[in-house]
């Protein structure tokens, strides 16, 4: 005969045993039937990093299709809505213009690098040499003027941002701050055809002017120090919102640059997730995940300039990156599955 208690110590340790595998499915995947919406931004300087965080996701279990490309009005605007999940690709300080936008129901968690993405104005080695230019100031000269005009306007030409980017509020707030209307001829079509254009027109020996951030492929294309220099501003003068940065934007060691310290006139960024709120706080995984992710910034410049050379297969770059730091990786994934 059984006695009741052997009968119950029975059937709690079959329970156990059918539970078991539903709970390590669980952790394992703490995203089962939950999906992100996530964002990348209109330069492609930024896809390569998204992807990698997207696949990042998928292992945890969410449903994460291929991101969707929005300018950075309407992502801040969609994420404190909630209508769009995240993206990796807020700049900080420069999208601090949006902060009131998105600070009501998204938030910023982790960085997928602090320091180090610096934004500023180059021109060809061989036009520092030849006409002694170091600032923004010296394009009021008629001679530098002529040297980069290359439609004929009286302007020197120089590669802006395309409208609803944070560097062309920043780039407008110069020239205005500086008196330099007058004097150059903002280019603010498609950055990356604007700056094959550029960088062809250095090829064929004419001199160019162009505003640039890193990572990108840019500067592999043309490498400051060697073929291009980083020239400085008159003085620092920011948007309101951004003086209290002023100081930052004196960077000492910037390689290329025609002084040391090196007034770039833009303090350094940080490359950081922006998420909605709302699912951070329901998806304990997501937001562990993304405090704990960190990808070198000298990784985002080689597949910038692989990408750049024409190998286009993202998705395969980051598999392939997650791949090469597995290590890192797994360790990633182990704190957002015991977080979740």
């Amino acid at each position: 005969m059984f006695s009741l208690k052997s009968i119950l110590a029975t059937l709690s340790a079959a329970a156990l045993v059918s539970v078991a595998p539903v709970a390590a499915l669980a952790q394992d995947n703490p995203g089962e039937g939950v999906s992100i919406i996530m964002a990348q931004p209109t330069w492609d300087t930024g896809w390569f990093h998204t992807e990698i965080y997207r696949q990042l996701f998928q292992e945890l279990g969410y449903e994460v299709a291929p991101a969707i490309t929005l300018d950075n009005p309407p992502f801040y605007q969609s994420v404190a809505q909630g209508d769009v999940t995240l993206w990796v690709d807020g700049w900080f300080p420069l999208h601090n213009t949006y902060e009131n936008v998105f600070s009501e129901g998204a938030e910023i968690v982790g960085a997928v690098a602090r320091g180090g993405a610096l934004e500023g104005y180059l021109v060809d080695k061989a036009a520092v040499e030849e006409f002694g230019i170091t600032s923004l100031e010296d394009f009021k000269r008629d001679d530098v003027k002529a040297a980069f005009d290359r439609n004929g306007d009286g302007l020197a030409d120089m590669v802006a941002c395309p409208p609803g980017w944070g560097c062309e509020i920043n780039i407008d707030h110069h020239m205005n701050a500086y008196d330099l209307h007058d004097h150059i001829n903002l280019i603010k079509a498609g950055y990356s055809a604007s700056m094959a254009d550029a960088v062809a027109a250095y090829e064929a020996g004419e001199h160019i002017l162009f505003y640039t951030w890193t990572p990108n492929w840019t500067v592999n294309e043309l490498v400051p120090g060697e073929d291009v220099m980083w020239i400085e501003v008159p003085e620092v003068n920011l948007p309101e919102d951004l003086m209290d940065l002023a100081d930052a934007a004196t960077l000492e060691g910037v390689e290329g640059c025609v002084n040391d310290p090196c007034m770039l006139g833009f303090p350094a960024n940080d490359i950081v997730p922006v998420i909605n709120s709302a699912f951070a706080d329901e998806n304990p995984a997501v937001r562990t995940l993304l405090e704990e992710v960190e990808i070198p910034l000298t990784d985002i410049y080689a597949q910038n300039a692989a990408m750049n050379e024409g190998d286009d297969d993202i998705e395969a770059q980051a598999a392939q990156w997650i791949e090469d730091n597995r290590a890192a990786v797994d360790g990633w994934l182990e704190a957002a599955r015991a977080a979740g």
